[in-house]
């Protein structure tokens, strides 16, 4: 199975799932929005676990929208070049994006789905109810091509990390804050 063509669970860092959420209501009442890096994982049917995302950094990103960031985000290109080399020096790839709907549900809008162009990657939204992060999804876009490209609802595993990621995880934490 390959990235976006099937059921399949996103699997984050406690850390990594604490941090955007707290992008989200740092940002409210404008969207927040962001890259994740991490590592595709293929399904292993002797442990009956599904393909998908290991998530294991977020990067926050600028919202460049002026004329309604509250209900839409827009990462700039060259932000998501530099984000791009990022996720590559660290030897990931970019698994997928996030960014919260202020006051309004963790489902994708039909802008969401035409500006989602990342076939195989991941898109996660948080509600953020009265500043305040609630519930978080994440679908898989899938398809082979623009025209036939889908949002699929994939399942959001929180894990936590290992002993020797603690610090790196605590670098990602304090620049979420910052953001």
């Amino acid at each position: 199975m390959s990235p976006g063509t099937g059921t399949s669970c996103l699997r984050l860092l406690r850390a990594v799932y604490d941090a955007l959420r707290a992008h989200g209501e740092h940002t409210y009442p404008h969207e927040c929005c962001g890259v994740l890096f991490g590592r595709f994982i293929h399904s292993d049917l002797a442990r009956n676990e599904p393909a998908g995302w290991t998530v294991e950094a977020a990067v926050p990103a600028g919202n460049t929208r002026t004329d309604s960031a509250h209900n839409r985000y827009h990462i700039a290109p060259a932000e998501l070049v530099k984000i791009e080399r990022q996720a590559r020096s660290q030897g990931l790839d970019i698994a997928g994006f996030y960014h919260s709907h202020p006051d309004h549900p963790a489902q994708w809008s039909t802008t969401d789905f035409q500006e989602a162009h990342w076939l195989g990657c991941c898109y996660v939204i948080t509600a953020v109810e009265q500043g305040k992060a609630t519930i978080t999804n994440s679908f898989s876009l899938a398809g082979l091509t623009e025209e036939d490209k889908r949002f699929e609802q994939e399942t959001i595993q929180v894990t936590d990390p290992a002993p020797a990621n603690s610090a790196i995880l605590s670098n990602l934490s304090a620049r979420a804050e910052s953001a």
